[in-house]
């Protein structure tokens, strides 16, 4: 038992055979999973009479309102339904549309070709753009450190070894967001490529932030991060491209697609958020942690807010401190979803550049007590998290990632770094 928990404890039970194992049989299971829906389909249904790309399906079904002429009819539920039903069936579920006017652009875009190539399509290239922000941030080059009071991340042994990819395409919540059509590998493509850019390009890192304005949720602790860096010029470009995407929706949609928007948020947070219909267990968040276990509306936002403000004072402090640039990236990555009552498991997406960060840093400066499990642990998260919760009420989603965030914070103070210093010397020699 000892010798157990002291492998957990040094993280000494994950040698490369045993996690490209674990890796390759998550994604055989994954690809298995897929081919198996489109397989047994009937057409664009799948064999639990759902449209193939599930959650995909408002986004084209959006997107042929902005080809007729009427962009303001996805806002609406009963239009938004019956486009549905008229192109998938009357049987189908309805998939709400929840996103601000200015993703009216690529749902548009999408809904030129027809749907199962649209799906595919979206697919392909939102992985292309994650498995290109992952190996940025793994290949990392380290610069001198008299360049730099936070030198870049050296190249990791992941990067050597190739193994980055395998690990990055077999994520968990990779498959859930492929399963459900989601756009959660943008997100995570977006996030990490700005946080990557942040030192070197400044303004590219703005646009990127600017852009991931398109799940508003995620907007709550990077401005506060970037402002508490002193990133002005990011913040600058961010704000420049969100009035840009503002002043070009109004421009070709019309301003009262803004109004359209504003009336169905009222439809997004009472039936979606507090009112759960779509399923607590899916939902990765404090509030919807409080509310699967009874907890009254007023009782969960209490709860959230109070989680979301002690997340903003943690990372205020750790982004004006001297910490390595992976560790604030990953701890931003982390905050930005913890912050929101509103993210569900394919947005879990958003911890692949988290686990990337704090590797890099781990293999640059040595990982500490329980990082390399708890690590490890996160990356398997999204495989289990909505079926645990389902059956049994626990949520692992939230636990697993205050965890992650806590460790990042140990990381960050000068006694981590002095005892990693002395552990780097002493094994060197």
């Amino acid at each position: 038992m000892e010798r157990a928990l002291e492998a957990l404890r040094s993280g000494a039970w994950l040698t490369p055979p045993r996690i490209r194992l674990i890796a390759i049989a998550v994604l055989v299971a994954s690809v298995a999973g897929c081919l198996s829906l489109v397989l047994t389909a009937h057409g664009l249904i799948d064999l639990k009479g759902r449209p193939l790309g599930t959650d995909f399906s408002n986004v084209y079904a959006a997107g042929t309102y902005v080809r007729e002429g009427n962009p303001a009819a996805p806002f609406d539920p009963a239009h938004q339904y019956a486009r549905e039903q008229q192109i998938f069936g009357a049987a189908t579920p309805f998939y709400g549309w929840h996103y601000p006017p200015f993703f009216l652009f690529i749902a548009a875009a999408l809904a030129l070709l027809p749907y199962p190539l649209a799906l595919a399509v979206w697919q392909a290239l939102t992985l292309c753009l994650y498995v290109l922000s992952i190996r940025g941030i793994v290949t990392s080059s380290a610069r001198p450190p008299e360049e730099s009071a936070h030198p870049a991340p050296v190249p990791t042994e992941p990067a050597r070894h190739g193994d980055w990819l395998l690990l990055a395409v077999a994520f968990p919540a990779v498959l859930v967001n492929v399963g459900h059509g989601q756009n959660g590998l943008f997100t995570a493509a977006l996030l990490g490529a700005a946080l990557l850019k942040l030192d070197r390009r400044p303004l590219l890192a703005g646009i990127l932030f600017g852009l991931l304005a398109y799940k508003p949720q995620f907007g709550l602790m990077i401005p506060l991060a970037l402002a508490a860096g002193g990133r002005w010029r990011t913040v600058a470009a961010a704000a420049a491209t969100v009035a840009l995407l503002c002043l070009a929706t109004t421009l070709v949609f019309g301003p009262h697609v803004w109004r359209a928007f504003l009336d169905s948020t009222r439809f997004t947070r009472i039936v979606a958020l507090e009112e759960g219909n779509t399923g607590w267990y899916k939902i990765q968040s404090v509030f919807a942690w409080a509310r699967m276990w009874g907890a009254p509306v007023p009782l969960a936002y209490a709860l959230q807010s109070a989680v979301t403000v002690a997340l903003g004072a943690a990372l205020v402090r750790l982004w004006r401190a001297s910490a390595p640039a992976a560790i604030k990236a990953a701890a931003l990555c982390l905050a930005t979803f913890l912050a929101t009552p509103y993210a569900f498991d394919y947005d879990m997406m958003a911890l692949a550049p988290a686990i990337a960060f704090f590797a890099v840093d781990g293999f640059a400066r040595g990982f500490g007590p329980w990082e390399k499990t708890a690590l490890a642990a996160l990356w398997a998260t999204p495989l289990i998290v909505r079926f645990v919760a389902h059956a049994t009420l626990i949520p692992l989603g939230v636990p697993a990632m205050l965890v992650i965030f806590v460790l990042l914070l140990r990381r960050s103070t000068d006694q981590f770094a002095s005892a990693m210093a002395i552990s780097r010397a002493f094994l060197l020699k």
